[in-house]
């Protein structure tokens, strides 16, 4: 069963449901054999590219955030498609020890539960690509006009690019950094897999 909604927009339509300035959001679930394989190995080279050998959990990413932070180069994430699913559906958006030991918690059970296909189905079909634009078909459709099946390379490369920051960046206008991003990624698609 597809999730009808997420912990996520439950939590910021009950936040919004009193004012008027509440946006509807706008999604469209497709199965994942629906959306362009340039899409899926978009998002795999963008955000977890040893998702297929981890268990949910990367830790080579893990511990280079670790240094990074130690050498202060910057806070830099190291969650997995697999613990932003967990995030995405089932937890509310606040930061809090709690809420990262639940997160573990849900990233061990869909490892369990889940095949990788199902796991990056429901990413793709849930995750935040700003301007309250929730999945690859609602994003494709406001960005490029298009269908999540039918983006073109460079246009999966860019919606990926901007994944980690989607209401700061912009797929249609992008930044010199997006841009930056939008090369490694389009470089980095030649080794991904292709889950279908």
């Amino acid at each position: 069963m597809n999730p009808p909604f997420t912990a996520v927009t439950a939590w910021n339509w009950i936040r919004h449901s009193d004012t008027s300035t509440h946006n509807q959001l706008k999604s469209s679930w497709q199965s994942l054999k629906k959306i362009s394989p340039h899409l899926r190995k978009a998002v795999l080279a963008g955000e977890d590219q040893r998702f297929l050998s981890h268990h949910g959990f990367d830790f080579k990413e893990l511990n280079q955030a670790i240094k990074d932070m130690a050498l202060k180069k910057g806070a830099r994430g190291a969650s997995t498609i697999t613990m932003q699913v967990a995030r995405t559906v089932f937890l509310w958006p606040n930061r809090s020890l709690f809420r990262k030991v639940a997160e573990a918690y849900y990233t061990v059970l869909i490892e369990i539960f889940w095949s990788k296909e199902r796991i990056l189905e429901i990413y793709l079909n849930t995750v935040d690509w700003g301007s309250g634009l929730m999945g690859a078909e609602a994003a494709s459709r406001k960005y490029f006009h298009r269908t999540s099946a039918s983006i073109s390379r460079p246009q999966a490369a860019l919606l990926a690019a901007i994944l980690p920051s989607p209401d700061k960046w912009s797929p249609t206008n992008p930044s010199a950094y997006v841009s930056m991003r939008q090369r490694t990624i389009l470089r980095d698609m030649k080794r991904m897999p292709l889950l279908s």
